[in-house]
């Protein structure tokens, strides 16, 4: 069996990847008012901060920095996943090693996670996470994807409202 080892740092700023078991469907930005309220809950039993984040239909990608004595970002994902699941309608099909365990077809089992080294490695991923609905071609300009933190960014002066925009850009990130 694969042996998976998270770094868990205390306080750390991470950078995760989370998927829906099923790639084709749409659900996280159809019921992005659920999976809101899935991180409020989860925030304030468990604090963290959303640095930055872009949900995409299929997939989100975000930023969190955890408080200086906490380094379990794993509870609060599987707080996360399991709120925004119970609160879909039982309409996927399951598989029977999930239907053993109890577990529901929405997201993948796994995430990925990056403990963000430095400010190169942070402001890279940043850069990834805005710009990746243009990637994924959801939009052709990074501030018109609703589900991102990129407009709350060009309002702190970070980036301009045409960042990434214009032709031969191509979107060099880390992932």
């Amino acid at each position: 069996m694969t042996e998976y080892r998270r770094y868990f740092v205390p306080g750390g700023t991470f950078f995760f990847t989370v998927n829906l078991l099923d790639r084709n469907r749409r659900l996280l930005t159809t019921h992005i008012d659920l999976l809101r309220q899935a991180f409020s809950q989860t925030q304030s039993e468990h604090p963290f901060r959303v640095d930055a984040i872009v949900v995409l239909p299929d997939h989100l990608h975000t930023f969190w920095s955890l408080p200086p004595w906490e380094f379990d970002f794993s509870t609060r994902w599987r707080k996360i996943k399991a709120r925004f699941s119970r609160g879909l309608p039982n309409t996927e099909r399951i598989s029977q090693s999930r239907q053993i365990k109890g577990e529901r077809g929405i997201w993948q089992r796994r995430y990925w996670e990056h403990a963000i080294r430095d400010e190169r490695d942070y402001r890279t991923h940043v850069d990834y996470i805005h710009f990746n609905p243009v990637k994924h071609r959801h939009c052709l300009r990074v501030g018109d994807w609703p589900f991102s933190s990129f407009n709350r960014f060009v309002q702190a002066g970070i980036y301009p409202a045409d960042w990434a925009g214009g032709s031969g850009f191509e979107g060099r990130f880390g992932e």
